[in-house]
């Protein structure tokens, strides 16, 4: 289905429309890794990968939240929006684009930029007006031309994050943990309990908001939900967990990026037993087995204006930044 965009550029050939189906699928696989590779994120994707990615999305209705632009028939580009809950009474209404580098600068991103702001406005109109309803967008370094279009779009940057990485598993330093700690080998008994320290230790973090029930069981059935490497440490008294480091290997990843990376993600201490070694000790233990399981680097994301100075934390574990993504908002009355 066409659909007209306001301020479209006066292209020969182009037009925009909804997406339609399975068809679809490989044409956005090769959109979305041309845009990646040329903005240095080396992601490769195929129509297998975006056929599984389509059947298991939330709040968002492809048929009705992809915006794609054609031209002469051929895709050049795709924006897709979502909504979802955000601190109380925010509501985050999120949207992601890609589009071929040859197509870029040419207004193309920002026809679809405005397509896809009108329709999560169609969207937030049947939504409780008492909400406070933020547009969302998180842009990697190395778009600037992104910075620049939704800046002038009224967008606002509210947080930065940086990509941490370990690029060896070599010389890790091993930190005990203070007396009154141990780590256990988890077992499934477990899960509710570190899931409630998950929950005690996110509190503390930027934009949190309340885990359900929901989100407990979507824990349990994600990829990276790999007990065998977490690194749990209990409080020997209170038989409670004290601090997590929920590591994980990305296998798909690693093989189409030819890497042997694990991620040391996950990680938290609760209230009593922070700034005593704890963090540290589980990451340690964390790459000494992602080094066991046959990895050669480790990364992390992390928050550069967390209150607990984790950059400096992870720096001096090993890890060095390689990328920072900044987050954008905008309210939808603007």
């Amino acid at each position: 289905m066409t659909i007209l965009v306001d301020g479209a550029p006066s292209i020969s050939g182009l037009k925009f429309r909804l997406f339609q189906g399975q068809s679809d699928f490989a044409p956005i696989a090769e959109v979305l890794t041309a845009s990646e590779t040329v903005d240095r994120l080396d992601r490769q994707v195929d129509a297998e990968d975006i056929s599984h990615a389509y059947q298991h999305m939330s709040n968002c209705d492809p048929y009705h939240d992809v915006i794609i632009a054609e031209v002469n028939g051929i895709m050049v580009g795709y924006v897709r929006g979502w909504w979802e809950d955000g601190v109380s009474p925010e509501r985050w209404y999120s949207h992601n684009g890609f589009l071929i580098p040859a197509w870029r600068r040419k207004g193309i991103g920002r026809s679809l930029l405005y397509a896809i702001e009108r329709r999560l406005r169609e969207v937030a109109d049947s939504h409780p007006e008492q909400l406070e309803k933020l547009f969302q967008v998180s842009v990697s370094q190395f778009k600037p031309g992104n910075s620049v279009m939704l800046e002038r779009s009224g967008y606002q940057p509210v947080r930065y994050y940086y990509l941490m990485v370990r690029p060896t598993l070599d010389e890790i330093m091993e930190f005990l943990l203070p007396a009154g700690l141990e780590v256990r080998a988890v077992i499934p008994d477990h899960y509710p309990a570190i899931w409630k320290a998950v929950e005690e230790t996110n509190r503390d973090e930027w934009g949190h908001k309340e885990l359900t029930e929901d989100d407990y069981e979507e824990w349990l059935s994600m990829s990276s939900f790999q007990p065998d490497l977490w690194q749990i440490a209990w409080d020997t008294k209170t038989d409670q967990v004290a601090g997590t480091v929920l590591t994980y290997i990305n296998h798909e990843e690693n093989k189409q990026l030819g890497l042997k990376r694990g991620y040391t993600e996950g990680i938290g201490v609760v209230r009593v037993w922070r700034r005593r070694g704890v963090a540290r000790a589980l990451i340690g233990r964390s790459l000494l087995a992602q080094k066991a399981a046959g990895m050669t680097e480790s990364a992390l994301v992390a928050d550069s204006d967390s209150t607990s100075n984790v950059v400096q934390l992870y720096e001096s574990c090993g890890f060095r930044t390689t990328k920072r993504d900044t987050l954008y908002r905008k309210p939808l009355k603007a």
